[in-house]
């Protein structure tokens, strides 16, 4: 795995700080008040992502989402929760963990999704409703989502764009670029801004890998 140059260690804490992130080298952080997001270019190489897409590959299921909202076609994906006692996985885990500064025990296991073609994951936000019907059932133990890291690992020929509809911007899909954003207001509160639309593919593949970090440790 090809080293990543980060900025100097920050103490793996609960939290991610905007500002350190945005010093990482290369790092471009997305011009908007209501949301912090940013993007770094060639994260994993080519060859790391291929690596990623044949676990996701072998291991593949239907996507599902938490609170069941009626639409069949909301997310129609498909999800691989990839193995961390893989040595590999567990590089690119420390890797993610190490650009966040959050510590590790609050990251849930990385998750792998593929789209086919016509495949999407309607505007959807990464953390769960508090008045949701299953919040006490995803949100217990570990609590609510902070942060979302997602990887795109290929690139499709056509569609397949992160559309961040509160904030109007649109991410295309670019092999080994990564995707960081906080799912929280400065309160803590959950912040409607993340709301974000996995666009359908028009041609091709399109695979990704997400972690999610969590307020309390993961499990």
């Amino acid at each position: 795995m090809t080293p990543e140059t980060l900025s100097p260690p920050a103490p793996a804490g609960v939290d991610a700080d905007p500002a350190w992130i945005a010093a990482h080298p290369r790092v471009q952080r997305v011009p908007n008040r209501d949301l912090a997001l940013f993007i770094l270019r060639d994260f994993l190489s080519a060859g790391d992502c291929a690596g990623l897409i044949d676990r996701i590959d072998a291991q593949r299921r239907p996507s599902t989402i938490a609170d069941h909202n009626g639409d069949g076609y909301f997310r129609t994906s498909e999800t691989c929760d990839l193995d961390h006692g893989d040595p590999f996985v567990a590089a690119v885990n420390a890797r993610l963990d190490a650009f966040t500064g959050i510590a590790t025990e609050h990251g849930e296991p990385i998750q792998g999704q593929r789209y086919a073609v016509g495949q999407e994951f309607k505007a959807h936000t990464d953390y769960f409703d508090p008045k949701g019907a299953d919040f006490d059932r995803y949100c217990a133990v570990a609590g609510n989502r902070t942060w979302t890291v997602m990887l795109y690992l290929d690139q499709p020929t056509a569609g397949g764009a992160t559309r961040f509809t509160r904030i109007g911007k649109t991410v295309q899909p670019e092999t080994g670029k990564l995707l960081a954003w906080n799912n929280r207001l400065p309160s803590g509160a959950p912040n409607p801004a993340s709301i974000h639309h996995g666009m359908k593919v028009r041609s091709g593949v399109k695979h990704v890998i997400t972690k999610w970090y969590r307020e309390r440790p993961w499990g």
